[in-house]
């Protein structure tokens, strides 16, 4: 079931939550995000923006990730209980 992140009583984008759910199930694989963006014929500029939550995604690139990390769709859109406590801890916005 898609949970919406909140941080501090803010509901958090749904790009944001979208793409740290990417990054978690790129990193259970193993792979780097250059390899990943490779196998989805993606740029690894475009894979970096997607787990950022800047980038936009078409149905046809969600479709597409969800094959190469060889789940269903609704898994990225699922958020892990590691996530949700990474969501909720606040970022150094100094990088």
């Amino acid at each position: 079931m898609y949970m919406q992140a909140k941080v501090d009583g803010m509901k958090i984008p749904l790009r944001v939550t979208f793409g740290q759910r990417l990054r978690e199930l790129r990193l259970r694989r193993g792979l780097s995000q250059e390899a990943f963006a490779d196998v989805c014929g993606f740029a690894r500029s475009y894979m970096s923006r997607l787990e950022r939550g800047v980038g936009n995604p078409s149905l046809d690139a969600i479709q597409t990730l969800a094959d190469a990390l060889g789940v269903e769709v609704v898994e990225l859109f699922t958020m892990s209980a590691d996530a949700v406590a990474e969501a909720s801890t606040p970022q150094d916005n100094a990088r």
